[in-house]
């Protein structure tokens, strides 16, 4: 019985997310178009939007579907453009100490992305400043005091900081599989 009732109220996501699509992917598409400069790019964009708010379990209680939509689309895009500036600065970082050694080969590359993806993701859930300390740090290596200087606060402060994320990053390590 227990599992009927759950399989009825996915289907009501299922179907109200449905719908949902139905409605507003178009004019999703068209929105993110204007944002991103490419269809493309906006199609992919709406996908991930739409299977993030599927997997949202408050999808079937939307008063405003396309304020909801367009925020999540451009929460996405702001996660993606994270993405690749940490990307883009681990890459950096790479040529910058392989200046005098060998060309990467595609795997290094992909394996690069894989690690900054990773970490990406660890750091998802933390507060802007600990997790732009922690980039500072390990990705610009500058001291304490340098990074406490560009988020405009204390020493010890950052030093708390690198404890949350290495606090946070531990626990997600170790938490159940």
């Amino acid at each position: 019985m227990q599992e009927q009732a759950i399989s009825n109220s996915t289907a009501i996501t299922v179907n109200a997310v449905g719908q949902l699509y139905v409605d507003h992917h178009h004019w999703l598409v068209c929105w993110l178009r204007k944002k991103l400069g490419s269809f493309h790019h906006a199609d992919d964009v709406a996908h991930d939007t739409f299977l993030r708010v599927l997997l949202s379990p408050d999808t079937h209680i939307l008063h405003a579907p396309k304020a909801y939509l367009a925020a999540t689309a451009t929460n996405l895009m702001i996660d993606a453009a994270r993405r690749r500036k940490l990307e883009q600065a681990y890459l950096e970082s790479l040529m910058l100490i392989s200046e005098d050694q060998h060309e990467f080969s595609p795997e290094q590359y992909q394996e690069a992305i894989e690690v900054l993806s990773l970490l990406a993701s660890m750091l998802s859930g933390l507060p802007d400043k600990p997790r732009r300390a922690f980039l500072m740090s390990r990705l610009e290596d500058l001291s304490y005091a340098e990074i406490a200087d560009r988020l405009d606060v204390s020493v010890s402060m950052v030093k708390q900081y690198l404890a949350k994320v290495m606090v946070h990053c531990y626990a997600l390590m170790h938490s159940a599989p």
